[in-house]
């Protein structure tokens, strides 16, 4: 049985979907087979791993709105042991047509059964609101990661978060834990960024990841090429550090780094 991650934040521009795609590309990386699912309308994971979301055929949409099978939808990246299930824009328009629908909240979940026992992880990238997709995407999860920035407004709507994986937690998906809290976009050289890391550990305390995501040229790049960051520049900080952080959560899961 697979490990099931959503990755959320309704606060954009944190670092969720760089996280999505490396943490993803470094599961696989340690050869754990990872399938990520681009739950965000916007599919700047799909294009981030070199996929048109304009020419995909199916994607999470069709999945949860019962056009297509997820085994129908799933597509083999560039990354070995690395699947995705990709987005388009037609996402935005699946929360209006769930509305209606019986169980519209575990549509995700629904459509993921048929494949969660073929992966060792699935990771989901979540979009920046507290919707209806992000709502199905917390209820099929196993854990949560919350990417926080190291910048001023770090802490800005994260109560917000916290409370509704709370009512989640309490109505939906009572086996929801958080994985953990990831500082990323963090420069050494600001005093801010150090003011923030040392916020974050005092309120959250062992809820906050060791490994700290750093702000770093090759990870920023790495999407316009349509690869992660392991596959632009191995050596690169950015890359480490995700490695680093998929070390982290395999041990934490109580499984073997083999490689």
């Amino acid at each position: 049985m697979g490990k099931t991650i959503a990755i959320a934040n309704q606060k954009g521009g944190v670092g969720k979907t760089t996280t999505a795609i490396n943490l993803a590309a470094s599961l696989a990386a340690f050869e754990f087979k990872t399938l990520l699912i681009d739950a965000d309308p916007q599919a700047n994971s799909t294009s981030g791993l070199g996929f048109n979301p304009k020419e995909v055929k199916n994607s999470i949409y069709e999945c949860m709105v019962g056009l297509s099978t997820v085994q129908d939808s799933i597509l083999p990246t560039e990354v070995p042991f690395l699947d995705i299930i990709p987005s388009h824009i037609d996402l935005v328009g699946a929360e209006i047509e769930m509305i209606n629908l019986n169980n519209r909240e575990r549509k995700m979940k629904e459509a993921l059964e048929a494949v969660k026992d073929q992966y060792d992880f699935i990771i989901m990238d979540c979009s920046p609101s507290l919707g209806l997709i992000t709502i199905n995407s917390l209820t099929a999860a196993d854990s949560v990661i919350i990417p926080v920035q190291c910048e001023y407004y770090a802490l800005e709507g994260l109560g917000k978060l916290l409370n509704t994986i709370k009512i989640i937690q309490s109505r939906l998906n009572t086996a929801l834990v958080i994985e953990g809290i990831l500082l990323t976009m963090y420069d050494l050289r600001l005093r801010l960024s150090n003011q923030v890391v040392n916020e974050v550990n005092s309120h959250f305390k062992n809820m906050v990841f060791e490994t700290i995501i750093p702000r770093n040229i090759r990870l920023s790049e790495s999407p316009s090429f349509g690869v992660p960051a392991i596959l632009h520049d191995a050596d690169s900080k950015g890359a480490i550090s995700y490695l680093n952080l998929a070390k982290e959560i395999i041990r934490k899961n109580g499984l073997l780094v083999t490689i």
